[in-house]
């Protein structure tokens, strides 16, 4: 928004990673949202929440497998980045952790603008169609499906199935530098807010 850099120094493309070594393109395009409006703001409102909802639920005192899906999914998204014509991936990555939060939590009823009402595995599927109303390309959407898909059944479907096991180690290295020994038996998470006072994908468990 300062145009001290612009959107062509962070984009993805092989050919300037790969032959003209701009690494920092593999970290950078999942960095931008476009320009501040509608878009940019909703991606945000669904990065913080499920990242936030995530990183206190199902990764509570796990921080190091929390990067390491991080890292699992960006890797994943990069090599699928190849084949596709993207060039920027932070869309994908917000999805992939809505879609990895929805399936960890089956039974929670989701409120989207006060007009549809449905359970939190939907919820990734009634993105990518307001995306499509949006008039915006729905490929993005399906790669963080696709991501958060895979990531989810290697970790809580796979591994759990007759002469399965667990493929998805996280690396010791992460674990000496994020997990702590000591956790809080007694923590709560913090309760939801409706951000912007807005019932954007506000969920609400069944019985509750």
């Amino acid at each position: 928004q300062l145009e001290l850099i612009t959107p062509f120094q962070l984009y993805f493309n092989p050919e300037l990673i790969f032959k003209h070594f701009q690494v920092w393109r593999l970290i950078t395009n999942y960095l931008f949202f476009g320009p501040v409006g509608f878009n940019f703001l909703f991606n945000m409102i669904f990065l913080y929440r499920y990242c936030r909802m995530l990183e206190e639920g199902s990764f509570r005192g796990r921080t190091a497998d929390f990067v390491f899906m991080f890292l699992f999914g960006g890797l994943l998204m990069t090599v699928f980045g190849l084949f596709v014509n993207l060039v920027f991936l932070g869309q994908a990555f917000t999805i992939m952790l809505v879609y990895v939060w929805s399936r960890r939590n089956p039974y929670v009823r989701m409120n989207f603008f006060g007009l549809l009402i449905f359970q939190a595995p939907f919820l990734p599927w009634v993105l990518m169609g307001f995306s499509l109303l949006l008039g915006n390309s729905i490929i993005v959407d399906l790669l963080g499906i696709a991501v958060g898909h895979i990531y989810f059944f290697l970790e809580d479907v796979f591994p759990n199935q007759p002469g399965g096991r667990r493929l998805l180690r996280t690396p010791s290295v992460l674990k000496a530098i994020f997990d702590t020994p000591d956790d809080d038996p007694n923590y709560n998470p913090l309760p939801e807010e409706r951000p912007g006072g807005f019932a954007w994908g506000e969920g609400q468990r069944l019985g509750g």
